[in-house]
C-alpha cells in the first residue's frame, strides 16, 4: 500500500455531536499522515459544523472517483451521494429527515467498502430510536451493519489502553440473556477475540478470560448452572483448538486480573458487563469494533450527546482513536493478504 489507507467516516446523527467531532478529528495533522480521511454524508451538515467551531478548514466534495481525490490536511472531504442539503438543524432533536440521512450515510459507507472504494469505515454515534424513525428497527450499530454486509456473526470489541472485552450478548433485556447464550456463540466469540488479537492488534499469543454470567461463578449451581452447563463447554473447546483461553471467572474480580495484565482480553456474556469497566477505565479513548464482518468498521465508544451537541465542547478523543485504530487495521489486513495470510 503506497498510499495511506481510504477511511470513510460516517457523520452519525446529524443533530448529535457526530459531525463535530469529525471536524475536530480531521484538524489534527497526524491523521492525513495515517490515512486519506473521507466523510460520508451531507456537505451542509459537515460545513454547518466547521462554521459553528470557526475551523480554518474548508469542504470539497467529491465528484469525481474516490481514489483519485487529492486528499490533504485543511480540507475535508466529504462523499455526498443523496444531496438532501439539510440546510436547518435544530441540534439534540432528530426528526424523520436527519434521521434518513443518518442512515443512509451508514448504507453507502458499507456499499463503498463491499465495492473496495474504501478500506475502512468509522461510524460517527447514532441515535437508536431514530434508527428506527428512519426505517431500520435494529437495536444498534453492530446489528445494523451485521444485516447491510450479511454477516454470519457481527461481534462488539470495546478497546481501551489497559482493558479490552468482547460481547457475546449484545443490545438485550438482561432477563433474555440466560437463554440467549449457548456454547456454540461463546466459542465463535472466542475465536473471533483470539484472531482480532493476533491479526489487529499485534499480539503473537494472545491470553483470553471467560466472564461467567452468575455471582460467583453459579456456586457450583447455587446460584445458577449456565457455567457448568454452557460456557465451560465452549471455553474447553476452544482451549483444546489451541487457543490460551481460561474461566469462567466472576466477573466482579476478573477485571481487576486483566488490567493487570493477566489477560489480553475478556469475553463477556451482555452488554453492561463489559461495557461499565470499559468506560469506567477509558471513557474518552474507548473504541468500539465489529469483529466478523468482511469490512473493517470502527467508532467512538459514546453516544450522540444531544445534551451538548452544537455547543463545541464535545471531546473527540474517542474519535481520534477509532480513526487511528480502522488506518492500523486497514494497512495489517493489506499486508497480510499480500503475504498470503487472510486476515
Amino acid at each position: 500500500m503506497s498510499l495511506p489507507p481510504i477511511v470513510g467516516i460516517t457523520m452519525g446523527d446529524p443533530v448529535g455531536i457526530g459531525p463535530e467531532i469529525i471536524v475536530k478529528s480531521l484538524l489534527n495533522k497526524d491523521i492525513n499522515k495515517i490515512c486519506r480521511p473521507l466523510v460520508i454524508g451531507d456537505q451542509t451538515v459537515i460545513s454547518q459544523a466547521v462554521n459553528k467551531l470557526n475551523a480554518k478548514i474548508t469542504c470539497r466534495v467529491i465528484t469525481g472517483k474516490i481514489e483519485k481525490e487529492e486528499f490533504c490536511f485543511n480540507r475535508i472531504a466529504i462523499f455526498d451521494s443523496q444531496k438532501t442539503g439539510l440546510s436547518s438543524l435544530s441540534y439534540g432533536n432528530p426528526d424523520k429527515e436527519t434521521s434518513k440521512v443518518m442512515a443512509f450515510a451508514i448504507k453507502e459507507a458499507v456499499r463503498l467498502a463491499l465495492d473496495r472504494k474504501i478500506d475502512a469505515i468509522v461510524t460517527a454515534p447514532i441515535n437508536k430510536e431514530a434508527l428506527r424513525r428512519a426505517g431500520y428497527s435494529y437495536p444498534g450499530h453492530t446489528e445494523f451493519l451485521g444485516v447491510l454486509t450479511r454477516a454470519k456473526n457481527s461481534i462488539m470489541m470495546l478497546a481501551g489502553d489497559s482493558l479490552k472485552v468482547v460481547l457475546t450478548t449484545t443490545h438485550h433485556p438482561l432477563k433474555e440473556v440466560s437463554n440467549l447464550i449457548t456454547s456454540k456463540k461463546i466459542l465463535t466469540t472466542i475465536e473471533a477475540a483470539n484472531s482480532a488479537l493476533k491479526h489487529y492488534f499485534g499480539i503473537a499469543s494472545p491470553r483470553i478470560a471467560v466472564a461467567a454470567l452468575n455471582p460467583h461463578g453459579g456456586e457450583e449451581g447455587i446460584f445458577g448452572d449456565e457455567e457448568k452447563r454452557i460456557i465451560s463447554p465452549a471455553i474447553k473447546e476452544a482451549a483444546n483448538s489451541g487457543i490460551d483461553v481460561k474461566g469462567p471467572f466472576p466477573s466482579d474480580s476478573l477485571f481487576y486480573q486483566a488490567i493487570k495484565g493477566n489477560y489480553h482480553l475478556v469475553v463477556c456474556m451482555y452488554h453492561d458487563q463489559g461495557m461499565i469497566p470499559i468506560k469506567l477505565l477509558g471513557f474518552h479513548n474507548a473504541v468500539n469494533v465489529t469483529l466478523g464482518l468482511p469490512i473493517i468498521r470502527t467508532s467512538p465508544d459514546h453516544g450522540t450527546a444531544y445534551d451538548i451537541s452544537g455547543k463545541g465542547i464535545a471531546d473527540p478523543s474517542s474519535m481520534l482513536r477509532a480513526i487511528e485504530l480502522a488506518a492500523r487495521m486497514a494497512k495489517i489486513r493489506y499486508q497480510s493478504h499480500n503475504d498470503g495470510n487472510a486476515v
